[in-house]
């Protein structure tokens, strides 16, 4: 490592918003933070949900109903308004018949 050019290493204080303080190691001396585990969600169990303008309840109310719809049938048996948009169903591909030794080659042969 080249000398001079590495910032210091020292002990440094977190402090959260709720107030929660500890020390860790790091290249500042004082540290702020806006969540911590005292306080985040995650790791205290709380659930916070901000309903702004019913937002939370359209939402369960679009996922009931894409529930109660069969996902199995196709579009067209669902009632489609546009049904011209449908692609057909896919053919089967059957194999090219086998050539017999009297019949000519279109393809050009390789010199």
């Amino acid at each position: 490592m080249k000398t001079g050019i590495h910032p210091k290493y020292v002990k440094a204080t977190v402090t959260c918003a709720c107030g929660h303080t500890w020390e860790t190691m790091s290249t500042r001396e004082t540290l702020k933070t806006d969540l911590c585990s005292n306080c985040h969600p995650f790791f205290t169990g709380e659930q916070r949900i901000v309903d702004t303008a019913g937002q939370v309840e359209r939402f369960m109310r679009r996922m009931s109903n894409r529930s109660q719809t069969t996902v199995a049938q196709p579009v067209a048996q669902r009632g489609s308004k546009n049904k011209a948009n449908v692609p057909p169903p896919p053919q089967e591909r059957r194999p090219a018949p086998a050539r017999t030794e009297g019949e000519e080659s279109t393809e050009t042969a390789e010199v």
